[in-house]
């Protein structure tokens, strides 16, 4: 099985460029590791590339600094380079991607239009309904 879930946050924004008829869109995640000892990285930078409808999402939505979970798969590529010498790499096939935290935990700025409620919302088209102070005492549940 190859599988692999990784949490952390975009080093840069993403690329985005077509392959023939498929979009394909590269971005590098910086990981934390768990554990941290004196002389050695904080974190691990793992090369990940979408395909198709995730590459789309991933450059329209994703930015530099923003922290997402991803599953997918490794694959390892080599070649040899121009003196001869046998290059390996290894990049992350993203087979998932979602946002790891809100976008007011990601520094968003506060006065931003997606992160104020409409003043004549009211809870319209939310699915919830107002609940008046007091009836408290005609609820069966609480």
């Amino acid at each position: 099985m190859n599988k692999i879930i990784l949490m952390g946050r975009l080093t840069r924004d993403p690329e985005m460029r077509s392959a023939g008829s498929t979009t394909v869109c590269r971005y590098t995640l910086a990981v934390d590791r768990r554990f941290r000892r004196e002389g050695e990285p904080e974190a691990d930078f793992f090369n990940c590339t979408a395909f198709g409808k995730s590459a789309e999402f991933a450059e329209k939505y994703f930015r530099q600094g923003t922290k997402i979970l991803i599953s997918g798969r490794i694959q390892s590529d080599n070649y040899t380079n121009k003196d001869g010498q046998k290059v390996y790499s290894w990049q992350v096939i993203v087979d998932d991607q979602e946002f790891a935290e809100s976008k007011n935990a990601s520094g968003a700025p506060a006065g931003s239009a997606s992160s104020q409620p409409r003043p004549d919302a009211s809870n319209a088209g939310s699915g919830f309904v107002d609940i008046k102070d007091g009836i408290e005492e005609d609820l069966p549940f609480i």
